[in-house]
């Protein structure tokens, strides 16, 4: 945009110039003519003025051979003057006009700016019209010729971030931003300075983290991918090898989802079975052996069987397989892989495959409708539960800490709490029950749960559970046993096998569970 200006400047000055010279040629020739009309700059000014504005009064007209060719260059330069300041004029208007228009007149509506305009910004844009009834959709870039035009309402404007902000004048609800191209926080010129911006800002990235700065928060496309997976196709109780084929971004992604939220029974029986380079993750998280058997069955543990062969070598654990994830980075690879498997190899489970693109009578997921939603980026529901237990804690407990002073890993610990919420509903009201986290479902689990602790021994499970999962989480992060809780060594004496807990530590479980109805009173 700046650059296009640069050239009109320049286009301007030079027409200026040339029009300057053909002036004075004009009245150099015609002022020692006894018949001519044209006697001064003034008159050889107005006469360019008629000529080009093409309404020739034929009040002046030149009388020498110059006159007639510069009136000529007037005569047809006025032509192409006229097209392109009528062509300017219609492109001002549909590129910058109008868009400014429609900006001051939904001034009070919810404006969601997307960076660029693609097939996964087009999918979240329709997604976030589907929630918001007053939303109003900007593009930060310009429309061109060759775009299509989506059917519904939105601008296409060329314009800063902050220049955007500023015209809706603090009316309404706070901007949110999108910048869903990868590290585009980075690398894309829109987005300097936007820390300092009166809006919510969500951006891509690879890194995995989720904060930034105070108004800008880090999603990653892979966990987006992965949380959407577990939440369609959850762990059921009868699966108990699990077979992950491809461990890059996506795959290591889908495995940590599983080891912080694939709690679903206390017998702890699953086994996971990791296709790819796992050197890196096993290196980043070198406490896990706590909570898990790592290559070799445990008993009351769930196992991590990370093979350094390829999987096409693993006929038998392919066979036993209750179900098969393809989830290489590459897509046409994971495409590969399942035909392969289709067609060489004998299995009884489900195949998964991560995909973009479909197909009639295979199960794929990954799709930009799964991704590009607003509660999978903003998150909105999760980390508003995150939240809400953390407020429900500090009513409790006098010294605890407000939502925004908590560090990262303790506001990671309550969302990763959240997360596992579908997974008690389910426990607590069947596998097949809808695991919405509404008022309704919530009430529904507490009221199970008030029944099933009157059972000691479904309590017992029932704590087992949530200690279980309270282990994975922290052994992730590489915490360890310890007699005294310690951030700064990540120790704490509830890492251990829930058989060595007082029952004082086994009670402490009792109130991930009664969050449910707290929550639900809330909801």
């Amino acid at each position: 945009m700046k650059r296009s200006r640069k050239y009109l400047l320049l286009s301007i000055m030079v027409f200026i110039m040339i029009y300057s010279v053909l002036i004075l040629i004009l009245y150099a020739s015609e002022r020692n003519n006894p018949a001519s009309e044209i006697d001064s700059i003034g008159d050889a000014l107005w006469f360019s003025i008629v000529t080009f504005s093409t309404v020739g009064y034929g009040d002046m007209t030149p009388k020498t051979p110059m006159g007639y060719f510069v009136g000529t260059v007037f005569l047809f330069t006025s032509m192409g003057l006229l097209v392109a300041l009528i062509g300017y004029v219609v492109s001002f208007m549909a590129n910058e006009g109008l868009p400014l228009l429609k900006l001051r007149t939904h001034r009070y509506d919810n404006w969601y700016y997307l960076a660029d305009f693609t097939p996964e910004s087009d999918t979240l844009a329709r997604d976030i019209l589907s929630e918001d009834d007053d939303a109003f959709i900007i593009y930060g870039i310009r429309k061109d010729e060759e775009l299509e035009n989506p059917d519904y309402p939105c601008v296409f404007i060329n314009d800063s971030p902050a220049r955007i902000v500023s015209r809706k004048k603090g009316k309404g609800e706070e901007c949110k931003l999108f910048f869903l191209r990868e590290n585009d926080i980075g690398s894309n010129l829109k987005a300097i300075h936007i820390e300092d911006l009166p809006a919510s800002i969500y951006a891509s990235t690879v890194s995995g983290a989720e904060r930034m700065s105070g108004n800008i928060h880090l999603f990653h496309i892979c966990d987006c991918c992965a949380r959407s997976y577990w939440k369609e196709h959850p762990l059921r109780s009868a699966e108990n090898d699990i077979v992950i084929i491809g461990f890059g971004n996506y795959g290591t992604a889908l495995l940590e989802r599983a080891i912080l939220t694939n709690i679903v029974d206390p017998y702890f029986d699953v086994n996971y079975h990791i296709f790819g380079d796992s050197e890196r993750f096993r290196q980043l998280h070198t406490n896990l052996d706590i909570a898990f058997g790592i290559n070799k069955r445990r008993e009351g543990h769930d196992s991590l069987y990370f093979h350094e062969e390829d999987w096409t070598s693993a006929r038998d654990i392919i066979a036993s397989a209750d179900r098969i994830i393809i989830c290489e980075d590459d897509e046409e690879a994971g495409w590969d892989d399942m035909w392969m498997i289709k067609r060489y190899y004998k299995t009884r489970g489900r195949i998964d495959l991560r995909s973009n693109r479909p197909a009639p009578g295979l199960s794929t997921f990954g799709t930009n409708e799964e991704i590009f939603t607003v509660n999978q980026i903003v998150r909105a529901r999760l980390n508003d539960a995150a939240r809400l237990m953390n407020d429900l804690y500090r009513q409790s407990v006098e010294e605890s800490l407000d939502w925004d002073e908590l560090s990262d890993q303790l506001q990671q610990s309550k969302i990763a709490t959240a997360d596992h919420l579908p997974v008690k509903i389910r426990i607590l009201l069947g596998e097949n029950a809808a695991a919405n986290i509404n008022s309704k479902t919530l009430r529904n689990s507490y009221r199970a749960f008030r029944a099933a602790r009157k059972d000691s021994s479904v309590l017992n499970d029932l704590r087992k559970i949530e200690h279980a999962r309270w282990v994975r989480f922290y052994t992730y992060y590489n915490w360890s046993y310890g007699e005294n809780t310690d951030d700064v060594l990540r120790e704490d004496p509830k890492i251990c096998d829930f058989e060595e807990l007082n029952e004082e530590q086994k009670a402490y479980y009792d109130r991930a569970w009664e969050l449910l109805g707290e929550i639900g009173r809330h909801n």
